[in-house]
């Protein structure tokens, strides 16, 4: 199972990963996370995993998954997300390879600074407050730092701070609580050098 997050430069990494020779009929994809807006919508990491991994890689329909963010009830929908995961990958669920992007104010997921969904510690999927206009719905700390491979993608001089911080895997940040043991990070040169 692979776990995609949100971001725009991951799409790239997406469209080549799609190219690969890899046994598609038994990938599954989940989100790591979703901003709670219409299908199609532009704001939805789902719009673009479908514009470059799903459009050109060979997985079965029935092997997407995407977060129920058009549910009344968002709470019952993470509880849905959460059963999906599951049924996927097992309870406890434990993802083969998440891919993380990292924000310039330290979040990773929808884990950002100061919301309370940063200290869930009893559930795999929650909701978020509002960040950025939008309610999100996201994997928490249990579910990622369960998984057995993280990859981060981290691009941009403006990154270049919390990629340290990520690195010494520091719990002022709420990337730094991922755990590290099994994580590759992955980062531009700006990124590296600020």
């Amino acid at each position: 199972m692979l776990a995609v997050s949100g971001g725009r430069t991951p799409w790239i990494m997406m469209r080549a990963l799609s190219e690969e020779a890899l046994p598609w009929e038994s990938v599954h994809v989940v989100q790591v996370d979703e901003r709670v807006a219409p299908a199609g919508h532009p704001d939805r990491n789902l719009t673009h995993i479908q514009e470059t991994l799903l459009t050109a890689a060979p997985i079965p329909p029935q092997q997407i998954h995407a977060v129920p963010v058009e549910a009344a009830d968002l709470e019952e929908a993470a509880q849905q997300y959460a059963t999906v995961l599951q049924q996927i990958a097992g309870a406890p669920v434990e993802i083969d390879l998440v891919h993380l992007g990292l924000g310039p104010d330290g979040h990773t997921a929808s884990l950002v600074p100061g919301d309370a969904v940063t200290q869930v510690d009893d559930a795999d999927v929650a909701v978020t407050g509002l960040y950025q206009g939008r309610p999100r719905i996201t994997l928490t700390y249990p579910a990622l730092n369960r998984a057995r491979r993280i990859l981060w993608l981290v691009t941009g001089r403006e990154k270049a701070p919390m990629r340290a911080g990520l690195q010494r895997g520091e719990p002022s940040i709420p990337a730094g609580r991922v755990r590290s043991d099994r994580a590759l990070i992955v980062a531009d040169r700006f990124a590296v050098q600020g």
